[in-house]
């Protein structure tokens, strides 16, 4: 591959150390469970969700957000779930408490076209009391603007009756959140109401490269998947096996009060070379209860064939790793993770890792984003989930944490440069910028820079680099990005520029250099 992305620099970063900014969304409210998207068209924005009825949006890329209570006449009960169209709109999707009626009696998805500062009232699917309908995700078809949304439908939640029963529900909605279509049943195989192993619960659903539905769940059986290829007409008549999930989704995880290991289904719809490949991401405790573990499977043939589970966290064997999600950046079909992680404690104290995989789920790199552990408590509700979203470069993890008994909610600023290679490993021990070569050149060049450790202030250092013609005028910017100390490389492409004199300037703290480049065609 000709650029390397810079994430795997982390391995010279002592683990100790936070590598990306900590942003802190709010600490009022007792936020838990969020959801966070941004927008493909415009990254600078932002939306995220938490229990039960909080919103959060940033207009700036994750760095300041506002909060703000979500409502609706329908009632807003938790399990927040958000994603965006084409056309830059933002949907909510929540349960239902309302006081005329039955508890999570339908899912509300509610619309924002402002960015997530204002939300209308919403549309239902699934009403269909005294059932119960529960745990909704939801995603866009980028070719139809079609939204997707599949759930878990109770007979009566909690039941042990083994005449009740849980099943997997689809609708969809055609014309941007306005209405939303009768349900389907997608399982054949029901599961229990006790919400617990035998339950089937965690369909997130995914779009496939030619307009496919892909989403799986837990239950009974391990994990299973279904899928459609008429934008959910239609289903395969009974859910296809994909693997086992050892001691089942529901387990217990110190400090926690409550843990799952539910699925998370993605699909890569992006030009790069693993087009068409399904991924499941979830936890469980195959190892043992003392070391939960994060697990990939994937699919390279639209779901007739599953291969190999590959374990995602890369520590020895014997710590907790817990609450996974994976999405993929669908410019490039690179794979992120979020988690929480133990592997640098034995006691309870939880830190929160990524890792990153660009060839397809073959291997991964992890790598640390909070900035300090913090230590949960049985007694506090964590929700069931954390989230991440991902474009060209840009993650925005989303977590939870706790301190000094009260729960705040926390992202980082995870920005990687998609077109600078490195050239070194050591960490040079001054600020350079050398002579591009060739030199002269046609039509590009290559230009090599030292990033020094060189201010305590930084773990990353704001870098640029700029171009100008022989006139001073600035004619294009290579990159602005935060870095890790190290030796780089990018190329100029000057297919678009005249035979001349140019000047490539490098600007990091306390630093600045220029070099001359001739170009003759």
């Amino acid at each position: 591959m000709k650029y390397i992305i810079l994430i795997f620099l982390v391995i010279l970063v002592n683990e100790s150390l936070a590598q990306y900014p900590n942003i802190m969304i709010t600490n009022t409210g007792s936020p838990n469970e969020p959801s966070i998207c941004m927008n493909p068209k415009n990254t600078n924005q932002i939306v995220a969700g938490s229990n039960l009825n909080f919103y959060y949006y940033s207009t700036n890329g994750g760095y300041s957000w506002t909060k703000a209570t979500l409502t609706s006449s329908y009632s807003v009960w938790g399990d927040p779930a958000l994603t965006v169209d084409t056309a830059g709109n933002f949907y909510y999707g929540h349960l239902t408490n309302p006081s005329s009626s039955y508890f999570i009696d339908r899912i509300v998805v509610q619309k924002s076209t402002n960015g997530g500062m204002n939300w209308d009232n919403g549309a239902y699917a699934g009403f269909i009391p005294p059932k119960q309908q529960d745990k909704e995700w939801l995603c866009v078809d980028p070719a139809t603007n079609n939204i997707y949304m599949t759930w878990t439908q109770f007979d009566s939640y909690g039941s042990s009756n083994p005449a009740d029963s849980s099943v997997i529900l689809f609708s969809k909605s055609t014309n941007a959140g306005a209405s939303w279509t009768t349900v389907k049943r997608i399982n054949k195989i029901a599961g229990d109401c006790v919400d617990e192993d035998n339950t089937v619960e965690g369909a997130v659903p995914c779009v496939g490269p030619n307009g496919q539905i892909y989403t799986s769940w837990s239950g009974p059986l391990g994990i299973v998947m279904n899928m459609s290829t008429n934008m959910g007409e239609t289903w395969l008549p009974m859910e296809r096996f994909v693997t086992t999930q050892p001691e089942g989704w529901d387990y217990s995880i110190p400090g926690i009060y409550r843990a799952n290991g539910l699925p998370v289904t993605a699909c890569d719809i992006s030009n790069g070379p693993y087009r068409g490949n399904i991924y499941i991401n979830w936890t469980d405790q195959r190892n043992g209860p003392a070391d939960t573990d994060v697990w990939l499977i994937k699919s390279t043939d639209g779901g007739l064939t599953w291969g190999t589970v590959k374990r995602v966290n890369d520590d020895p064997p014997g710590k907790q790793q817990f609450f996974t999600w994976m999405t993929v950046d669908q410019t490039n079909g690179y794979l992120y993770f979020v988690f929480y992680d133990r592997r640098n404690y034995s006691n309870n104290q939880t830190d929160v890792y990524m890792a990153m995989s660009s060839n397809g789920g073959e291997t991964f790199v992890n790598f640390k984003v909070s900035e300090s552990p913090f230590t949960p408590s049985s007694g506090v509700f964590f929700g069931d989930y954390t989230n991440v979203t991902a474009h060209d470069g840009k993650v925005r993890p989303i977590w939870t944490r706790l301190n000094s008994g009260s729960l705040s909610l926390h992202t980082a600023i995870v920005d990687f440069v998609m077109g600078i290679t490195q050239v070194s490993s050591s960490i040079p021990d001054n600020y350079k910028l050398y002579d591009n070569y060739p030199n002269p050149f046609n039509p590009s060049t290559r230009i090599k820079f030292d990033i020094a450790k060189a201010n305590a202030t930084f773990t990353l250092y704001p870098v640029s680099m700029i171009i100008y013609d022989a006139n001073g005028k600035e004619i294009q910017k290579l990159f602005e990005a935060n870095v890790l100390p190290g030796t780089y490389e990018v190329e100029w492409n000057a297919t678009e520029f005249s035979t001349g004199a140019y000047y490539c300037k490098l600007t990091a703290p306390g630093y600045s250099e220029s070099k001359l480049m001739i170009l003759i065609k």
